[in-house]
C-alpha cells in the first residue's frame, strides 16, 4: 500500500497494486523455470483484464470455466487457453473448439459425446481422487455425491462398457484444493496416484492439471515441495504439468475502499464491549461475496479485533439484508460518517463475484503503479444495474 493515499479515491472502488501482483507473478514464473511446469491464470478467481498484458508476461496463459472466460483469455491475453465445464451447451461447443487448446470433459461419458468435435483440441478427463482436505464442504468437490469429476469406479465402469472410451484423450486433470499449501498436494497426489496412476502412465497421456487452489504466493507456502511434487509427477509420468490458480495470482495485492456512511446512534454489547453499528457504501452481500459465503472476516488497515482498540463498531451494507453484516473492529478512535476504511486482500474473488443486489452500484476499478499513481480502468452506473434486467 506504500505511495497509495485512499483519501484520493472515491467509494466504494477496487484498487490492485500493479507491484504486488508484479511480485506474485515473479514467483510463480520462477516455479515454472525451475520445473518446466506451465501455469495458468484461472479467471474465476481473477479477471481483471486490464492486467492481462501484465500478467501474460509471466504466465502460460488463462483457464476457463465457461464460454465467455474462455473468449475473455484468448481475446485479452491470447496465450495457452484451457477449459473446464462440469457439461458443455451443444451450441457452443464449436466456438468453444475455435478459442480453446485444452478442453477438459467431466466424465468419459461426456468426451463421447462430443468426441470428433473437438478438432485439434488436446482432450482431459478430470478424475476425482477421492481425497481432499477442504474445510468448506461449499468449496470441496470430493463430498459425497459431488457432480465434479470422475472417481475410479465410475471411470473404470465405461471403460468396461466402451473400451475405446479413452481414445483422443491427452490429459487428467483434477481439482480438489482450495487456499492450501503444497503439503495437501503432496497427500492428493499419493491418493491420485493409487487410483489413476496407471492410466497416467499410458502412453497417449501427455499431460496432467494439478487444478488450483495452491497457495503458492503466500508467505508460508513451502515451494521446494511444490517443485518437488512437480518434479516427481513430470519425471514419473514424462507428462508436462499444469497449474492453474487464480487466488494465488491476486493474492495480497487489492483493497476496497469504502467510506461510512452513518454511526449509528445506539449500540449493543458484544462480549462485554459495547459495540456501535455503522452502515458503509460497500456490501458484504453485493461487493465481497465470499465474506457471507466462507465466512470470513477481511482485515482491516488500521482496525483491530473487537476490544482490542478503545471503540468497537460493527459494519454493515447499505442494503435490506438483515445477515448483510462484514464484521466487528476496533480502532483507536471514534469513526465518523465519511470517514473511509481501507479492506484488504480485496482483489481475487470480489470482481468476479460482486453484483448489484438492491440497485447497490458496483465499485469504481482501479490501478496503482509507480510512473501513473492511482488509474481509473472502469466506472459503473445505473446503466450496468439497467441492463442486467428486462
Amino acid at each position: 500500500m506504500k505511495n497509495i493515499n485512499f483519501n484520493e479515491v472515491s467509494t466504494p472502488a477496487y484498487i490492485v497494486d500493479e507491484r504486488l501482483l508484479e511480485k506474485n507473478l515473479k514467483l510463480l514464473a520462477q516455479v515454472m523455470e525451475r520445473t518446466g511446469c506451465k501455469i495458468l491464470l484461472a479467471q474465476k478467481g481473477f479477471s481483471m483484464y486490464s492486467l492481462y498484458p501484465l500478467i501474460g508476461k509471466y504466465l502460460s496463459g488463462t483457464t476457463a470455466s465457461s464460454l465467455y472466460e474462455a473468449k475473455l483469455g484468448k481475446e485479452e491475453m491470447g496465450k495457452e487457453t484451457h477449459i473446464f465445464a462440469p457439461a458443455y451447451k451443444e451450441e457452443e461447443f464449436a466456438e468453444i473448439v475455435s478459442l480453446c487448446d485444452h478442453i477438459v470433459f467431466n466424465s468419459l461419458h461426456q468426451y463421447d459425446k462430443f468426441r470428433g468435435k473437438t478438432a485439434n483440441c488436446g482432450c482431459g478427463i478430470r478424475v476425482n481422487p477421492e481425497y481432499a482436505e477442504v474445510e468448506h464442504e461449499i468449496y470441496n468437490p470430493c463430498c459425497a455425491g459431488s457432480r465434479l469429476g470422475t472417481t475410479l469406479k465410475e471411470f473404470e465402469e465405461e471403460l468396461s462398457v466402451n473400451p475405446q472410451a479413452l481414445d483422443g484423450i491427452e490429459g487428467i486433470h483434477f481439482h480438489v484444493m482450495c487456499e492450501q499449501n503444497s503439503d495437501t498436494l503432496e497427500r492428493v497426489l499419493a491418493h491420485l496416484e493409487e487410483k489413476f496412476g496407471k492410466y497416467m502412465a499410458m502412453e497417449q497421456i501427455k499431460w496432467v492439471n494439478f487444478g488450483g487452489g495452491h497457495h503458492i504466493t503466500r508467505s508460508d507456502y513451502d515451494v521446494e515441495l511444490l517443485v518437488k511434487c512437480i518434479n516427481h509427477i513430470k519425471s514419473t509420468y514424462d507428462v508436462q504439468v499444469y497449474l492453474e490458480p487464480g487466488e494465488a495470482v491476486a493474492l495480497n495485492t487489492g483493497y476496497l475502499v469504502a467510506q461510512v456512511l452513518e454511526v449509528q446512534n445506539k449500540s449493543f454489547s458484544l462480549n462485554q464491549v459495547e459495540t456501535v453499528p455503522v452502515i458503509l457504501d460497500a456490501s458484504a452481500a453485493c461487493h465481497m461475496p465470499d465474506v457471507l459465503e466462507m465466512p470470513y472476516r477481511p482485515e482491516i488497515i488500521g482496525a483491530g479485533k473487537p476490544g482490542e482498540k478503545k471503540y468497537c463498531y460493527r459494519f454493515g451494507g447499505n442494503t435490506c439484508l438483515a445477515g448483510d453484516i462484514i464484521g466487528d473492529y476496533s480502532f483507536d478512535y471514534r469513526l465518523k460518517a465519511g470517514d473511509k476504511l481501507v479492506f484488504c486482500d480485496m482483489a481475487h474473488y470480489s470482481m468476479v463475484k460482486n453484483n448489484t443486489f438492491n440497485g447497490i452500484a458496483l465499485p469504481d476499478i482501479l490501478s496503482y503503479n509507480e510512473e501513473r499513481g492511482i488509474r481509473l480502468i472502469k466506472r459503473f452506473g445505473y446503466e450496468n444495474f439497467k441492463t442486467r434486467l428486462s
